[in-house]
Parts: C-alpha cells; structure tokens; sequence
C-alpha cells in the first residue's frame, strides 16, 4: 500500500488558490457533510472546542470519506498532541500561537522522524494504515504540511524570521488574535489590522510561502483573497447552524435575525 498523498500541500506547492471552511461541531456526521459540500479543505479545530485526539480520529475518516482533505489546528504546540494526531492519520497539522523561529523550528521537529525532527516511532498506527503503508518511516515526512499560526502583533513583525524556518510548509494569521493584541479586540476589521494581513500576505506571496487565513463571511473571504491569501477558510459549521436557525426562527416571528458571533 502506498502512503497517501498530501492533496492540500500538493494544491498549494501548485499555487492554487484553495477556499475551505472550519469545524467546531465535534460531529463526525457534520464532519462529513461538510465535506461533501465541495470545498477545497477543511480545518478541524481542536483548540477552542472539546476535540480530543479520539474524536478528531473519527471526524477524520469521516472527511476522508468524503474525500476533501483536513487541516488539523491542534490545542497547543506540543510534541505529545503532534505525535498523537500524526499517528491518527493526519497528514496537514496547524499550531497555534507561534510566537517566534525557535517556537516554529521546534514545531518542526515534532511532526518529523530523526535526524529531521523528534517525532516519536511507531509502526502499527492509522497513519501508516496499521503498517500496510511501504517504508513508511522513510516515507511519511516527505507527505506532512506543518503549518503555524501567527496571532499576535509580535509574532507577526517577527513573519520574515518565522517564515525563514527549515521545514516549515506554511503560515496562517489568526485575524481576531491578532486585533486582541493591539488592543482592538472585537474589531478585526480596523484599518491596522487590516494593513498588517495585507502586509503578511503580501510577503509570503513574494518568498512563495503559503499563507492561509479564516473568515466569517464570503465578502470578507473575498478581501482576503485580494490580499493574497492562499487559503481561506470560510465560515464555521456551528456558526453557519445556528445562523441559519435564526432566520428561520426570525422569519416565523417577524423579528430581525440575531447577530450571530465569529469571524
């Protein structure tokens, strides 16, 4: 058996501009509709939501059956979670809150086998499809995409050294973070903020570095792909849910929909 291939890093090294969306539902059944939708990825958040290392394992074969690949974005720049959710079948992996080039190497090592990294060994696991992957321990490095995410203003004057890293696949900027920390929380759409993604994109764009992004709207999806954004993930499944469910709820009463939160 061959290992499978990275589509989400194959599409990216191809400069394709690829447009997903965000999964915080914990629901392996929203997992996988959502991945029949068509989009070109998904991000399945394990930071802000009750996601643990079985449940996403689950969600996982869910979206794989759909066959739209996944972006993991993991709970914490940890060697234990990488080597976990590796050994589940992951092959894209974001960590967040990266704050310098030491932090991103060391991301690095986590996810790849000695000499490259420190990512424990093992043979019997879902990512070399219980040992029936060939040579996987040669193999699997060449398929892994890590990704870390630049959420603060510090972390993203530092983009030139971080994206600089040996090994590092690609960059994200988390826009409400990134608000939070120049004392604009709440207001992702400031003209600061703003100047800043353009600017991120704008480098990544020109070292030729993926950069991926979210956002909770087409038009402002739209923007971020003016900007030069490689990826853009749109929209949350629970986010999209109970919108929805308020204009349904809203148009039987005669009421104007609830605002609801997120990007």
């Amino acid at each position: 058996m061959e290992i499978p291939k990275n589509v989400f890093k194959q599409r990216l090294a191809n400069k394709e501009k690829l447009i997903g969306s965000w999964l915080m539902s914990g629901s392996p059944v929203i997992a996988e509709a959502m991945g029949c939708v068509g989009f070109d990825y998904l991000v399945l958040d394990m930071e802000h939501v009750a996601i643990d290392v079985p449940d996403a394992l689950a969600m996982l074969q869910a979206i794989e059956a759909s066959g739209t690949p996944a972006l993991v974005r993991l709970a914490w720049n940890d060697l234990v979670l990488v080597k976990r959710i590796l050994d589940a079948g992951a092959q894209s992996i974001m960590l967040p809150y990266v704050q310098s080039a030491d932090e991103a190497r060391r991301a690095v090592s986590y996810a790849h086998f000695p000499p490259a990294g420190v990512r424990g060994v093992a043979g019997l696991h879902r990512g070399s499809r219980w040992g029936n992957v060939k040579n996987y321990l040669k193999e699997a490095d060449r398929e892994i995409m890590v990704t870390v995410q630049l959420e603060t203003l510090e972390a993203v004057e530092q983009i030139e050294q971080i994206a600089a890293v040996d090994g590092l696949d690609g960059l994200f900027i988390g826009p409400a973070d990134l608000a939070a920390s120049m004392g604009l929380l709440g207001d992702m759409n400031n003209s600061k903020v703003q100047e800043l993604l353009e600017r991120g994109a704008r480098y990544c764009n020109k070292i030729g570095k993926p950069i991926g992004i979210v956002a909770g709207t087409p038009e402002m999806s739209k923007r971020y792909v003016d900007y030069g954004f490689d990826h853009v993930a749109v929209g949350i499944d629970v986010g999209m849910m109970v919108g929805r469910a308020n204009e349904y709820l809203a148009a039987m009463r005669e009421q104007k929909p609830k605002a609801v939160g997120g990007y």
